[in-house]
């Protein structure tokens, strides 16, 4: 059975300093240069969340707990 993953950003939250870019084992969290949120600072997000096999790195290396990953079995 598959594990897949879902990610939720409390982009109001983040400051975007980019640790969760790097402990992403398939490269699908990044910083959103093109959005802003209310603190002034770009975001960050998942691209391909399809890619995503809910590992929970980004979650648990964010200092600000900004991150939420939900686990779904296929």
């Amino acid at each position: 059975m598959a594990v897949k993953g879902k990610v939720k950003f409390n982009e109001d939250l983040c400051k975007g300093c980019g640790l969760c870019t790097t402990v992403c084992p398939v490269n699908i969290v990044l910083i959103d240069n093109d959005k802003i949120n209310i603190k002034g600072y770009h975001p960050a997000t998942v691209k391909e969340m399809d890619k995503c096999i809910g590992c929970t790195n980004c979650a648990t290396i964010c200092p600000d707990c900004v991150i939420e990953v939900e686990r779904i079995k296929e």
